[in-house]
Order: structure tokens, then C-alpha cells, then sequence
């Protein structure tokens, strides 16, 4: 009776030892195949004016319409600004996770744009810490008025601008995302040799989450050598999401009527004090051309 206890605690310390052992290969299978990666930091490729951090699907085409109206300090006669509008017209596509590409068009100096976007690495958890997202863009502008500079004569590369910048951010909560961007922006040809062709610059974007579809945005970008020697008023938007279903529509508040790179960073923008701002709305509706591979 002594014997066949001793074989039966043995062969159940055994099995207990087993079961341990096959639950700690499961748990290190599972730690290796498990990587949370942050997702909807922001809900859209852009903040207001900046870039986000955020990246398209594959395969995903986002027609933008950004819209723009007149400065509220012109008053009753012209609705508060209503009677005025900037637009740009824009198509970004997905190619990878990892890459976008997109095209626009502004009223404004009748400018064209384009841009490359690469997430170099993407904020995650589990078996992959990195602890902040890093994305890369890279983009050019065209003025396509006919004579951009009276009294000059232009070559075609005066027209063109350039711009690059690195964003580095992190979602710290479900309602809580921050970045910041260090930026260049270099034009070939500038007003005189004062305004200096290549601007050097730092934009922070942020959002907070309010309800599920509702959240506030801020997007404030700060020059170091616009105009040295003359007070600069950066660009500082802030403005509301809203998510209804399929796209996204944002409310904001702007002292810039630039809406590309070239035109915020380096152009002068009116005073939130003086009531020099703009209302307007930015429109996303994103199409899924392509459906990607599982």
C-alpha cells in the first residue's frame, strides 16, 4: 500500500511538473507572436495644418478638402470672413503600412504639393517595446502663379520649396496623444535678403479625446529664424474632431491662411489677439481602393 502511494505522488508531482513546464513554453510562444502596436493616435493623417503620425492603410485613398474662410476682424460687412475662402484640394494614398504618398492642389498662389510620408518605427507593446513612433516626410511645392515675383525675371526651380521633417510621438493614453516635429523648409527664391531661404522650425501636435467620436486638437508650429530681428507670429490652430463613420470633419480656429508647409511656416500670420484668425473645416473621406492582403 506504502509502494503504490509513493508511484502515485511521484507520477502526480510529475504531471503537475509537466503541466508547469508546457504552460511556461505556451507563455513564451505566446510573447514572441504578441506585439500590441499603438493605433488611432491621431484620427487623421494630418493634425490641422502639420502631419500627424498617423499613416493610411494600404490601399487606402484619403480625399481631403481643406477650407479656409477670411480673417473674423473684417466684421459684419463681410461676415466675419465668411465671404472669403482658402481651399486645397488633396489625395493621399497608402502604399504600405509603412508609406504614404499624396498630392494637392491650394487656390492660393495657385500652388502644387506633394509628399512622401515613411514610418520608420511605430510605438508598441508586448514581446517589441519602442516606446514613441517616428515617421519621416519629406515634401515640395510649386507657385504657379504666372509672375509669382513682378519685376523679376524666374527661372522654373524659383517656384519650387522644400520641406522635411521628422515626428516623433507617443499615444500615452486612449485620450491623450502628443508630438513634435523638427522641420526645414527651404524655398530657392524669397522675398529679399532678409527673408532667409531656409527656415528652421518646430511643430507640436496634440489631441485630446473627449467622448468616443469627439476629441480637441492643437497644432502650434515654432520658426527660430524667420525675420531675425522682427516679432514673428507662429502658426497656432486648434479645432475639434469629429468621426461620423466613414470620414472624419474637424472644426478649428487659425491665424494661418497658409495650408501647406511653405505657406504656415514661412508666411506672415495674423495675431489671435487682434482677432486676426480664420474659421474653417477640414473634410476626410477616405476610400478603400485596394483590399489588403491577410
Amino acid at each position: 500500500m506504502c509502494i503504490r502511494s509513493l508511484i502515485f505522488l511521484v507520477l502526480l508531482s510529475l504531471g503537475h511538473s509537466l503541466s508547469a513546464q508546457d504552460d511556461d513554453l505556451l507563455s513564451l510562444l505566446g510573447e514572441e507572436k504578441t506585439v500590441d502596436y499603438s493605433a488611432y493616435a491621431f484620427k487623421s493623417p494630418r493634425v490641422i495644418n502639420s502631419h500627424s503620425l498617423e499613416m493610411l492603410h494600404p490601399g487606402a485613398l484619403d480625399f481631403r478638402i481643406l477650407h479656409r474662410f477670411g480673417r473674423l476682424d473684417q466684421g459684419l460687412y463681410d461676415i466675419f470672413g465668411l465671404d472669403n475662402a482658402s481651399i486645397r484640394l488633396g489625395f493621399d494614398y497608402g502604399i504600405t503600412p509603412y508609406l504614404t504618398i499624396g498630392i494637392g492642389r491650394n487656390n492660393q498662389k495657385k500652388e502644387l504639393d506633394g509628399f512622401i510620408k515613411y514610418r520608420v518605427l511605430r510605438q508598441s507593446t508586448g514581446a517589441k517595446v519602442v516606446p514613441v513612433t517616428v515617421v519621416w516626410v519629406s515634401g515640395i511645392t510649386r507657385n504657379g502663379l504666372k509672375n509669382p515675383y513682378p519685376g523679376e525675371e524666374i527661372k522654373g526651380s524659383d517656384r519650387l520649396a522644400f520641406y522635411h521633417q521628422a515626428i516623433v510621438g507617443r499615444k500615452f493614453s486612449e485620450k491623450f496623444t502628443l508630438q513634435f516635429a523638427p522641420t526645414i523648409v527651404h524655398r530657392n527664391l524669397t522675398s529679399g535678403s532678409l527673408d532667409p531661404n531656409t527656415i528652421y522650425a518646430l511643430e507640436m501636435g496634440l489631441r485630446y479625446k473627449i467622448t468616443q467620436r469627439v476629441a480637441v486638437l492643437l497644432d502650434y508650429v515654432h520658426s527660430f529664424n524667420r525675420f531675425p530681428g522682427v516679432i514673428v507670429r507662429n502658426p497656432l490652430s486648434v479645432g475639434v474632431d469629429i468621426e461620423t463613420g466613414g470620414h472624419v470633419f474637424q472644426l478649428h480656429f487659425s491665424n494661418s491662411s497658409g495650408m501647406n508647409e511653405r505657406a504656415f511656416i514661412t508666411e506672415s500670420n495674423g495675431s489671435w489677439l487682434k482677432g486676426e484668425i480664420q474659421f474653417g473645416f477640414n473634410l476626410s473621406r477616405v476610400f478603400q481602393l485596394v483590399q489588403p492582403k491577410i
